[in-house]
């Protein structure tokens, strides 16, 4: 029997070992700060490229269509910005640390394989669960475009959601964790603190009203699960498969109508105003998110 409660990260220990002669705070810090110089010029750069080709009475307004992606255009434009993020990390790797952003993935054959095991089985679990009791359900989706114009868009919002999701796993269990790992031992430092930042970065009152400190809770315990399951591969495949098929559900298939909504088959009939039918939704998601990191550790025997 698998000891789910028993933390081995020899794996991560392994694959950090070459950063400890280069762990200094200061290149850290240094790395942060150039992260965050290209991510911002790098967003300013894409947006004008992007508002300049599209018809916006102002900034103002392109800028809160794309927000809202409440269109297919809209939430390429938003999801495909974070390839941004993509180029500050990969910067910060190779400057900073004089080191290939590829060592973040770990050994991109093993990364590959687990993302691929954890991917598929992923996608055992959700179709137990859909062939499983209950048959019907009183949530009441509602379809929000027809099956083939979703279908024609799918390759490309395949793309975008991955490009979205690994960069910030790049970031967080990649580039934060493992920096951090290498100079600190405490699991309460390399775990915790990029687990606070993914929260915070998730942090929304403007847009979910009360249910604001809900959703940053459910992210920073979603980078806990990440960052634990990131330590014991030795690889962001897992996690990387994790918050690909999460976004996927969340963006593709069934999103709230009101926000980030534009490439969904399914609408939810309630949105992020409706604060009761959020907070009761939100406890089942959290479970979910559990059961999908058992089911990660149970397909890595980790």
């Amino acid at each position: 029997m698998i000891d789910i409660l028993r933390a081995d990260y020899t794996a991560q220990n392994v694959q950090i070992d070459e950063l400890r002669a280069t762990n200094q705070i200061w290149r850290l810090v240094l790395g942060l700060v150039a992260f965050t110089a290209v991510y911002i010029a790098a967003s300013i750069g894409y947006f004008w490229i992007v508002l300049a080709s599209v018809d916006a009475t102002s900034t103002a307004q392109g800028l809160a269509e794309i927000e809202d992606g409440r269109t297919p255009s809209a939430m390429y434009a938003l999801l495909f910005q974070f390839s941004a993020a993509w180029l500050g990390v990969a910067i910060a790797c190779t400057l900073v640390h004089r080191r290939s952003f590829f060592a973040l993935f770990g050994e991109i054959p093993v990364a590959v394989r687990q993302f691929f095991q954890v991917l598929a089985a992923l996608a055992v679990l959700g179709f137990v669960l859909t062939i499983l009791p209950p048959y019907s359900s009183d949530v009441g989706h509602v379809q929000a475009q027809a099956l083939s114009a979703w279908a024609i868009l799918l390759p490309v919002s395949l793309v975008a959601v991955f490009v979205q999701t690994t960069a910030e796993e790049l970031l967080f269990r990649g580039y934060l964790q493992q920096h951090l790992a290498a100079r600190f031992k405490s699991p309460l430092i390399w775990m915790v603190i990029p687990s606070i930042l993914f929260a915070i970065g998730h942090h929304s009152p403007e847009i979910a009203g009360e249910n604001a400190w809900i959703i940053t809770a459910w992210a920073g315990v979603f980078g806990l699960l990440m960052a634990d399951l990131t330590a014991r591969a030795g690889s962001l495949g897992p996690a990387m498969a994790i918050h690909f098929i999460n976004n996927l559900s969340a963006l593709l298939l069934i999103s709230l109508p009101d926000q980030m909504s534009g490439l969904s088959l399914f609408h939810m009939p309630f949105g992020m105003e409706d604060t009761d039918a959020l907070s009761a939704w939100l406890p089942v998601d959290f479970g979910f998110m559990v059961v999908m990191w058992l089911t990660a550790r149970l397909a890595l025997r980790r």
